[in-house]
């Protein structure tokens, strides 16, 4: 199944709903970043909610940003989306080896522990908009329904997933987010309700075969569904040679003298997909001069 995100409505508009399927986005970003098993599910969890939410934005040149700063092993992580389906993001201790939580299932919210989830939108006013809200559980899917409620006053829920393979590789990732609006009728809400609390996790739910827009007639099951829009979704990073020579030549000539006296090659990785740029001291002394 190819990665996708399906849009939708349901009780004549009383709710807006979401769902993804999200194996490769994952996959890829677990090969570029090799993060541990517990790590990926974090990350996948959150790069899932980021494509979701990024298809949220109203401007095409809107960005979305999910951060998390945390006390556990991970410390943290961050992703950036935009509206056309495109995510990258990273863990900022990859490699994080935990055993599985009571449940036996992966321990993510023990490898982030206690901590904050900011929200960043970018939509190119002086300022972005900026919400926060503490970490609840650390589990991901539990800390954004919190957000919303909190932050952004939409009562949501939220549901995300990665399971993995034995060889450590992604076998399933995805998940949905329901919404609701504020002339949400109660029986609505009571039907709502109940279809969450009967439904499967969103990890049983893909590996039935369950495509984004069946997970969310589970969901919506009663409510009359409508699926108003689908969008592909992939990782991806816009990092080039020229953006990370703007960043050398920002950091000053005195800096870039240093390291051309040092008289090595430096190698560059992008935060987001690891990909290494290496300059040689001749590209040192060119962006040195360039620099002011």
């Amino acid at each position: 199944m190819k990665d996708y995100i399906v849009r939708a409505t349901a009780a004549d508009a009383q709710i807006r709903a979401f769902a993804c399927t999200t194996k490769g986005v994952v996959e890829t970003a677990r090969a570029a970043h090799n993060t541990s098993p517990v790590m990926t599910a974090a990350l996948g969890r959150l790069l899932s909610a980021g494509l979701m939410m990024g298809s949220m934005l109203k401007g095409e040149d809107d960005l979305l940003t999910l951060q998390i700063r945390s006390e556990g092993p991970g410390k943290g992580l961050t992703v950036t989306a935009d509206a056309f389906g495109h995510v990258k993001g990273y863990a900022v201790v990859p490699d994080v080896i935990l055993p599985a939580n009571e449940l036996g299932k992966l321990d993510v919210g023990g490898a982030l522990g206690p901590g904050m989830l900011s929200v960043i939108r970018d939509m190119g006013l002086k300022e972005p908009y900026v919400g926060q809200s503490e970490l609840q559980t650390g589990e991901i899917a539990e800390d954004l329904t919190y957000y919303f409620v909190v932050s952004e006053q939409v009562p949501s829920c939220v549901g995300l997933g990665v399971l993995m393979e034995k060889d450590n590789t992604v076998k399933q990732a995805g998940g949905f987010i329901v919404q609701l609006m504020p002339f949400c009728k109660d029986e609505v809400i009571d039907r709502l309700e109940e279809n969450i609390k009967n439904l499967s996790s969103v990890t049983t739910l893909l590996e039935q075969g369950l495509t984004p827009e069946q997970i969310l007639e589970q969901v919506l099951s009663g409510l009359d569904p409508v699926v108003t829009d689908t969008m592909d979704a992939s990782f991806f990073c816009n990092c080039d040679k020229q953006r990370v020579e703007k960043a050398l030549i920002s950091i000053g000539r005195e800096e870039l003298q240093s390291m051309i006296d040092e008289g090595n090659p430096i190698e560059v990785n992008c935060h987001f997909c690891n990909t290494a740029y290496s300059f040689d001291v001749e590209d040192l002394i060119r962006l040195r001069d360039e620099a002011k």
